[in-house]
């Protein structure tokens, strides 16, 4: 399966926050999204990084409620994996688990085009076990 198909089926919107906003605006669209994450976009709409509920919480960990005040780019990752509506969901899960990520912007020409979570690429390994099984199933029945 390819990260188009995961598109196709769940949507290609992003949220999306500026470097320039504050941590405790970039909070509020986490929660307005219901959202673990937020790709960070500068006027262009081109990524410059991705910044998730942990990053803040270490963040504030280490530098208490004033962090709340600060923008965004003192706190995001700015090194993003990426991949594109071509790429295999197998390669895409090799890279969150080799890389401790959680969610990938997907891009199109350059272009933020989608994202994908760790929950979404489970999604799509319980319905392929889920049809594997069935496949099973159905090839025991028949004898």
């Amino acid at each position: 399966m390819r990260i188009a198909d995961v598109l196709r089926t769940k949507g290609a919107e992003v949220a999306t926050v500026e470097p320039l906003a504050t941590v405790a605006e970039l909070l509020a669209r986490l929660s307005e999204h219901n959202v673990g994450a937020m790709v960070v976009v500068d006027q262009d709409q081109v990524v410059v990084g991705i910044v998730s509920e942990r990053d803040v919480v270490r963040k504030l960990h280490e530098h208490g409620a004033a962090l709340l005040e600060r923008p965004v780019a003192d706190i995001m990752t700015t090194v993003v994996a990426t991949c594109t509506p071509e790429d295999a969901v197998d390669s895409l899960s090799v890279v969150m688990t080799e890389r401790r990520i959680r969610h990938v912007p997907v891009l199109t020409d350059g272009r933020l085009s989608g994202i994908v979570s760790i929950g979404d690429v489970v999604k799509v390994r319980m319905t392929e076990l889920e049809q594997s099984q069935e496949q099973l199933e159905a090839y025991i029945a028949q004898g």
